[in-house]
């Protein structure tokens, strides 16, 4: 009871304080002045209320006498050698103080304590990514955020990300810069290759463009895409390669390539890292895209987010390790 007593005190206090100020000529009033009423109420000395605020003892006290012509009431009263509050002003004291603290903290970010987090964050990538990047976050995310819990939400393209779902997300992995509304960052770099199963009967003959274009291929449309983007290259080469299978993800084509005779031509980060478990062969192709650039977005709402921010700065440590 007397919990709920106080609350409701402390509630009809700011209405009083909001009262005050409503009474008040706003087109007169500024935070300063509001700033200088805290530390004379605080002090109940112009002089002490002066130091506090960093002002002269002529502008606090000019401040004191606009304070007194817009609230209507003297605030500070001499009593013999000091000065006294007056009634009103004792009411205001604990409210107003109150009432600042509050605006202070709309100019500074909540902290964000990763110890103690127990916030879920949204990540879209394809599945290359999770591949290479989720194994080493979930490792420095366990290692100072135990209750943090990532999920990795299915892959939208451009084409299909709509602003409803984009404001679900907090961080999305993708070559490109198509995700309106998102900041871009670089994250890693990777370039191209051709992946076989060990034992492959044209392996070494691969490296030629005309057993390539013989070669029957593994294509990777992943969701929202309209082909593989290897194919779209090519074709700008006008040059079109054997398809024989559509799989929607990177994964799936190095699985199929190391159970039969098809090929694969994937990132080759992707290739090192599952080579040995799948028994996989990395054959350099007889035609170079280029390099390929993976980027972080992220909400440009969030970007003064602390949460994101934290987040942000552990992927990038990620990338920044690939490099090396």
């Amino acid at each position: 009871m007397l919990q709920i007593i106080v609350r409701r005190t402390t509630f009809f206090q700011s209405m009083l304080c909001m009262i005050y100020i409503r009474s008040m000529n706003l087109n007169s009033l500024d935070l300063n002045l509001l700033v200088a009423l805290d530390a004379l109420l605080r002090d109940a000395s112009v002089s002490r209320a002066a130091m506090r605020i960093g002002l002269s003892q002529p502008a606090t006290s000019h401040a004191l006498q606009r304070l007194r012509d817009l609230i209507g009431d003297p605030l500070l009263v001499r009593s013999g050698a000091r000065m006294e509050l007056t009634p009103r002003a004792q009411a205001m004291r604990a409210p107003l103080a109150q009432a600042l603290d509050q605006v202070r903290g709309l100019f500074v970010a909540d902290a964000f304590d990763a110890a103690r987090s127990e916030r879920t964050f949204r990540l879209m990538m394809p599945d290359l990514a999770v591949e290479l990047l989720v194994p080493p976050l979930m490792q420095k995310v366990g290692a100072v955020a135990p209750n943090v819990r990532i999920e990795v939400v299915p892959w939208r393209g451009p084409a299909i990300f709509s602003a409803e779902f984009a404001r679900t997300i907090d961080m999305v992995i993708s070559i490109g810069d198509a995700f309106k509304g998102f900041y871009r960052q670089l994250l890693y770099t990777d370039s191209d290759a051709l992946a076989v199963r060990r034992g492959h009967p044209a392996a070494a003959r691969l490296k030629r463009r005309e057993e390539f274009l013989r070669a029957r291929h593994v294509a990777v449309v992943i969701r929202g895409q309209r082909a593989d983007l290897i194919d779209t290259w090519l074709l700008t080469k006008g040059i079109e390669r054997r398809i024989a299978l559509v799989v929607p993800g990177y994964l799936e084509a190095l699985h199929v390539a190391a159970r039969t005779d098809l090929v694969a031509f994937v990132p080759r980060r992707l290739i090192a890292a599952l080579a040995k478990p799948l028994a996989l062969a990395t054959i350099a192709p007889p035609l170079d895209p280029g390099i390929d650039e993976q980027y972080l977005f992220t909400p440009t709402t969030a970007q003064m987010d602390p949460g994101s921010i934290w987040l942000r700065k552990l992927t990038l440590q990620i990338g920044k390790e690939m490099k090396t």
